[in-house]
This record gives C-alpha cells, structure tokens and sequence, in this order.
C-alpha cells in the first residue's frame, strides 16, 4: 500500500528541516574553520563582556567650537561606520561639548580603529601628478642623496592661473620641491587639513603612491550611498557610488575633463583624512551620477571601500585623546540571571503544556528545542556576518518570544481540539484543524514582525537588541510549525496511541466530548443502564460538549427540548 499523500508531504518537511539546520551548522564551521572568523558561541555586547573605549576630539578647519548639531551629525555617521546594522552594540555619545566616546565590544581590531580614527571629511580630488614615495635621487657621484629641504623663497603662486583641478599649472616651484621632499612614513606630515581651494600632497593609504591632486571638486556629502557587489559579467568585485542631484552634475564635468587624458591626469581620488584611499581611472563619460569602482578588490576591501566612501562626509576632523579597555557595564552575572529567568520560562511553558496537552506536550517541547537550535545557529552566524551581538535587551527578546511560541501552539492544538468535538476523526482533525489555525497564526506572526521592524527603526540603540531578537525568533517560529510541528502532529496522528485517541495524548475524543454533532444535535452515548462510571463519563463528555457551544446553538438546544416547539422551515 502506498504511503498517503499527508505522510510523504510530513517526511518531505522534516528531510527539509534537517537539511536547513546541516546548511547553517555548514556555514557557521566555514566560518569558524576556514575563514576563522566565526565562533560556536554568541559574541556578547557591551553591557555583558565589556570592550573598547575610544575618545576623540573634534576640530573644526577654521579652528572654532564645533556646533552641538555638527557633534550629532558626526557621531551619528560614526556609529553608522563602526555599527552599520545596528545590532553590533556599539555605544556613541559625545561629551564635552567637542569629544565623542565610542565604546566597542570585545577588543577593537585594527580596521575598526581606522574607520573610527580615519573620520575626518571626504574628498574627491582629481590626480595632477603620481609618483613612487621616494625622497632621495641619485647625485652625479653615483649616491642616492635626500631631496633638500623646500626654499622658502621658490615661487608659491602659479604663473599662470589654473583653469581646472587637472591644470598643470598648478605645480609650482615650491610645490614641486615639497613633493619631491614629502616622506609618506612621517607623521608630522598632516594632510587632513589643507585647504580645499588649493592642491594637496599626500599618499597612498599604504603609502605605495605619492601625490599631487588638484582643489576639492566634490566632497562627501555628495554621495548618497556606496554599495559593494560581483560584476555579473567577470564576477570581479567593485563599489558603486549614487551622487545626489548637484554631485551629478558636477560629476559630469569631472568625467568629461578626465575621460582621455594622459595619466595619471586621467585619475579622481577619494581622500579620506588625507590621505587616498582609491585612485581609480576614469574610464567612461558619466553623466548619470552612478559611477563604478573596480579593481583588485577582494569582498573585504570592497566593502571596506564602501563603507567609507558611505559614512566619510564627516563635517569635522578628530584627533584620538585616549584608547582604553573597560569592563562590562553589567558583567556575566546579569547574563545568568537573564539565563536563569529565560530557563524558568521555558520550565512553566513545559509544565503548562504537559498538564494541558498530556502527551501533546512532548511536541511543544520537541518543537521549542528545535527552535532553539536554529536560534542559536543563526545568531552564531550573524555575529560573524553583520556583526550582532547579544545583550541584555537581546537575551529579554529571547525569552519572550518563548511565550509568543507557546501561543502559536495554543491556537494549533485548540483548534484540533475543537474538530474532534465535531465528530471528526483524529487525522482530519489534524489537517483541518491546521488548514484553519495557520490563519490566526501567520496574523498573529505577521503583527509581531511588524511590531519588530518598528522598535527596530525608530528605537533608540540599545533596545534595537530586543527587537532584532524578537523579529527573528517570530520568523524562526513560523517555519518551525511548517516544516516540523504540523508534519510531526501528521505523523503521530496515524500511530496507536494518538490516532486511537489514548487518554493521556491529549487528543481523546471522549475527554474532549466529542458527542456533539452540531446544529444543536448530540450523539447519545450507548450506556448500559445509565449508571455507574461510563455514566458519570458520558455526562462529563456531555456537559464539555455544552460548554463548548456558542450562545445561538444553546439557544436552539433549549428550543429543540421545549414540548410542541418547531423550527422555522418545519411547517
């Protein structure tokens, strides 16, 4: 005899369900041993391990007290460099009228130090002259020899004035005998000053090149967003720019006068706190404000890249005051204590449901293990891909989305109850009572994400925590009663001791009284002589059956018991 359609539809589901758990345990082991940036273990946030505490000092170009509005602006654009997502933890605020604190969990590696000390204003310069970073020549003796010290009296002013941020002209005497004196390793050096108006020496970020770039021609705030993705053609990675409307237009002109011209006047560099970060070649005429950064970018680096082309429109520049490390706000005994609470809540949940349901109570339990190994899986991988880290607020979302869970069960388990009331057999009731409480679930799951996504967009950083962990605990919820509980309840419904309706299942249609029919009508229940404890348990089936009618049918009853009394339509 071949297997029933609902059993093959159960098996298929929970083939699925073990194949989506084997691909996040794949993908969080690549992490953790191949790319050794995973870990099987949650990172935590701030308030449970403690972490990093970097202060910066703000400086505005002219020297004056940085506004209260450009303190906001700067550090909201650097929790958006350092905690993008919103999930990583981390805690900004300024102090001082011109300090911002930023404190990172765990310790801080070094490319996070650079996207929180680099956070000066972007520039986008076009290239005049590029060289190798050497100081030195070689003297008629044979002997590389250092380039003098500058002559305060070489001419400073362009003898003919420039007429474009690629114009020749603007390489002076002087500039040229700074440039050939300029050394990219010494830190006296400070580009990230210099006027906007005037050209600028600097380097290579790793100090590879060395540069002369012409004026400002854009800056930051021009560039509405910076992606990071494959080409679909030679799947080489590259970063995509959207200029704003003025920076379109502005662009335009800068693509038009490079397009084609010798290099390296033929390059736009974005300098980032002075110093290049990407000097690529103009390659096309682009009058969409869209243009594409390629190279030899790896996924790291591209996004790195975008990340600072993203958040660079700083409107003032920092100067790092201390880096220190600080212990966690609340430490590792409010975890236990949130773990405990989490434990206890599970514990009653379980309690609760093996009193309710009987042996029903087992899948509740079955289904919320599951649940948690998913749970656990993904936050595993969502430390190692976007950052999350969990705090308290998060651990809170956890465990109250074990009642949500239990609710969905509720709904489920009642609602099959209500079709064995109806006469139905155990398996129909089973599929039925599905096909109709899947409705009231997906509603009420719905909602919740809803609620979510809300507190996620407009709640303040440490509560985004909470509601990251509660909107995906609901999805997780949801595909756990498709793929496992509803296909575990098809597969019990067809064994002996719950499609037999065994007391302690939880699904007797007698405990359940299933003597009512319907429309008023009540199958009677064959009793012999009317007493004793098929008596007793034949009324307490009766009596569960009246409880369950609505107002209309009990009506009907008392007018279907009256003597002489008839029903519209009898006549």
């Amino acid at each position: 005899m071949a297997t029933s359609t609902p059993v093959r539809h159960a098996w298929r589901a929970l083939l699925g369900l073990l194949i989506i758990a084997a691909v996040l345990a794949g993908i969080n082991a690549l992490g953790v041993y191949v790319f050794k940036k995973s870990s099987w273990t949650p990172e935590l946030a701030l308030d449970l391990q403690g972490g990093t505490q970097i202060i910066l000092q703000a400086s505005t170009p002219d020297g004056a007290e940085p506004t209260t509005d450009q303190m906001n602006q700067a550090a909201t654009i650097i929790r958006q460099r350092v905690d993008a997502s919103g999930v990583g933890e981390a805690d900004i605020a300024t102090q001082a009228g011109n300090q911002i604190v930023v404190q990172i969990p765990g310790q801080a590696d070094d490319e996070t130090r650079k996207r929180i000390e680099s956070a000066a204003q972007l520039q986008l310069r076009a290239v005049i002259f590029a060289d190798a970073p050497s100081t030195t020549f070689v003297g008629e003796d044979g002997n590389e020899t250092p380039y003098p010290t500058p002559d305060p009296a070489l001419e400073a002013t362009p003898t003919v004035s420039p007429t474009d941020g690629s114009d020749l002209n603007w390489i002076t005497p002087k500039l040229q005998a700074e440039f050939q004196a300029y050394d990219c390793a010494d830190t006296a050096n400070d580009p990230a000053n210099a006027p906007k108006d005037e050209p600028l020496i600097t380097c290579e970020a790793d100090g590879s090149v060395k540069y002369i770039l012409g004026p400002v021609e854009l800056d930051g705030s021009a560039i509405e967003n910076a992606t990071f993705g494959q080409d679909s053609q030679n799947g080489q990675w590259n970063v995509q720019l959207d200029f704003d409307a003025e920076g379109t237009e502005a662009f335009t002109k800068v693509s038009t006068r490079l397009y084609g011209a010798d290099s390296p006047r033929d390059q736009f560099a974005f300098v980032l706190d002075g110093s290049v970060i990407s000097a690529p070649r103009m390659q096309a005429v682009i009058t969409d404000g869209r243009p594409s950064i390629s190279g030899s970018f790896t996924q790291e680096t591209a996004k790195t890249l975008a990340d600072q082309l993203k958040y660079g429109a700083l409107p003032l520049s920092f100067a790092v005051v201390s880096s220190d490390t600080i212990s966690a706000t609340l430490g590792s005994q409010q975890l236990q204590i949130g773990l405990i609470a989490g434990l206890i809540g599970l514990a009653l949940v379980a309690l609760y449901s093996l009193i309710s349901y009987r042996a029903l109570g087992f899948v509740i339990i079955a289904s919320l293990g599951v649940m948690a190994v998913l749970t656990y899986l993904c936050i595993c991988i969502l430390a190692w891909r976007m950052g999350f880290r969990l705090s308290l607020a998060g651990v809170a979302g956890l465990i109250v989305s074990i009642g949500f869970t239990a609710d969905s069960f509720i709904v489920y388990f009642e609602r099959i109850r209500d079709e064995l009331r109806d006469g139905k057999s155990i398996t129909g009731a089973v599929e039925d009572g599905w096909s109709r409480a899947k409705r009231t679930i997906y509603i009420s799951k719905s909602i919740n994400v809803l609620a979510a996504v809300v507190l996620y967009i407009l709640a303040d950083a440490t509560v985004k925590g909470f509601a990251f962990t509660l909107g995906l605990t609901t999805v997780i919820d949801v595909l756990i009663f498709i793929v496992f509980t509803h296909p575990v309840m098809q597969l019990l419904a067809r064994t002996s001791f719950f499609g037999n309706g065994h007391p302690l299942s939880g699904m007797n249609p007698d405990a359940l009284g299933a003597v009512y029919r319907g429309r008023a009508q009540f199958r009677a229940p064959a009793v012999a002589g009317g007493k004793g404890q098929a008596a007793r348990k034949a009324a307490k089936s009766r009596g569960e059956a009246e409880r369950r009618q609505t107002i209309a049918e009990r009506k009907r009853a008392e007018l279907a018991e009256k003597p002489g009394s008839t029903r519209e339509g009898d006549n």
